[in-house]
């Protein structure tokens, strides 16, 4: 049984993995909706399908046993590049974007570091934890209420950055502190 587990550990063709994927596809779209054609609405409802998809691959991955090493990074990989370019794309429009993506890009590449480090010294590759979905859906409600409420006064804007930014850091102190414990027991 152990060595089933391993071998579906390595799929790649999973519904999860493939509806990870379409997130990636979306990105440009969303980003194309917001900036290209300022169609917000649309724009909100592709965000939307994103988030969705999200939500239904992580049921699917759990409830099917369809949990494989690619989904664990591609699904974060689908999230962080939604993020940063919708990021990007409110940059346009709003100030306070600036402090929010810059904190974000900053996580992200401490991460990837440390990531890649306990997974060498460990040889597994770890799901998010709770504090990370937590820091994701705060960053997407920031991000969702600055696509539908288009003209935010700046202190609401600035107010629900330093949301997402107290997020953020506390997902990355939290991981900082599971990742050392990771390493110090390997």
């Amino acid at each position: 049984m152990p060595e089933q587990r391993r071998d579906k550990k390595k799929e790649i063709l999973t519904i999860p993995n493939l509806l990870s994927a379409f997130r990636l596809l979306l990105v440009p779209v969303i980003a194309w909706l917001y900036c290209g054609r300022e169609d917000y609405h649309l724009t909100a409802l592709a965000l939307l399908v994103s988030g969705a998809t999200d939500i239904v691959d992580g049921f699917i991955a759990r409830r099917f046993d369809m949990v494989s090493d690619l989904g664990k990074v591609l699904d974060p990989v689908a999230d962080k590049l939604t993020q940063t370019a919708m990021l990007a794309c409110l940059l346009t429009r709003f100030e306070a974007m600036w402090g929010l993506l810059a904190v974000l890009v900053g996580k992200e590449a401490v991460m990837a570091a440390m990531g890649l480090f306990v997974i060498r010294r460990t040889r597994e590759v770890y799901s998010a934890r709770w504090h990370g979905k937590l820091a994701t859906c705060v960053i997407y409600a920031v991000i969702f209420l600055h696509i539908v409420w288009y003209d935010i006064p700046a202190g609401a804007s600035i107010a629900l950055a330093w949301c997402a930014i107290g997020a953020i850091l506390l997902s990355l102190a939290l991981y900082t502190a599971q990742n050392v414990r990771k390493i110090k027991s390997a």
